[in-house]
């Protein structure tokens, strides 16, 4: 019987990183690098052409998120296994990859340490999450989830607008922007705005 290696496409729009995954997969007789892309549009140009057992797809990228991406690439191939790479341990940003589709979560700087096991784990159907990712996971696992609009809001109150102007985008009241702003301090544990938005970007609720 022909060994074959497991075949992997990295997606990250820093090369950089690129060149350090490939250089940790050189020598290794069970992997091949097959091929690379730099953001989520050419991430699904290049699953198309090379069809890898594994892929390793970054999030925050040009053109088409990685959480975008991944939805793409298992639509058409929802047997596609995907290990997210990230620097943010955010649950929230973990949650909402695995949901799509994702069977691992790999904090960037726990490459040199788990990336090997992880790759050999996801490509033999099992599910792979950092302890770091785990942990966040389980400890805001009973917390009440921000709602469609109170995200809108913490964005645009981030942004530095006051009440009125986030009332005028969305359309509502003052009254009502005041009300979603003190529903999202008590969710997210917040004592003023720039808590609750140093919060939600910290867990992924929010992306910059």
């Amino acid at each position: 019987m022909e060994y074959k290696p497991i075949r992997i496409l990295v997606v990250d729009d820093h090369p950089l990183l690129r060149e350090g995954i490939s250089a940790m997969l050189q020598g290794l007789s069970d992997m091949a690098l097959v091929a690379e892309a730099g953001n989520g549009l050419e991430a699904l140009e290049q699953f198309h052409a090379h069809r890898p057992d594994v892929t390793l797809m970054d999030l925050q990228m040009p053109l088409m998120s990685g959480t975008d991406a991944i939805v793409a690439i298992r639509k058409e191939y929802p047997d596609a296994r995907i290990v997210v790479l990230t620097a943010y341990d955010g649950d929230v940003q973990a949650a909402r990859a695995l949901k799509v589709g994702a069977s691992g979560y790999l904090l960037k700087g726990m490459l040199q340490n788990e990336m090997i096991d992880t790759i050999r784990s996801v490509h033999a159907g099992e599910k792979r999450i950092s302890p770091e990712i785990a942990i966040a996971m389980a400890e805001h696992h009973t917390d009440d989830a921000l709602s469609g609009r109170e995200i809108e809001v913490l964005r645009l109150v981030a942004a530095g607008n006051a009440n009125k102007i986030v009332a005028n985008c969305l359309a509502i009241s003052e009254d009502t922007v005041k009300s979603h702003m003190r529903g999202i301090l008590s969710k997210l544990g917040a004592s003023d705005r720039t808590h609750a938005f140093a919060i939600a970007i910290r867990r992924g609720i929010i992306e910059i």
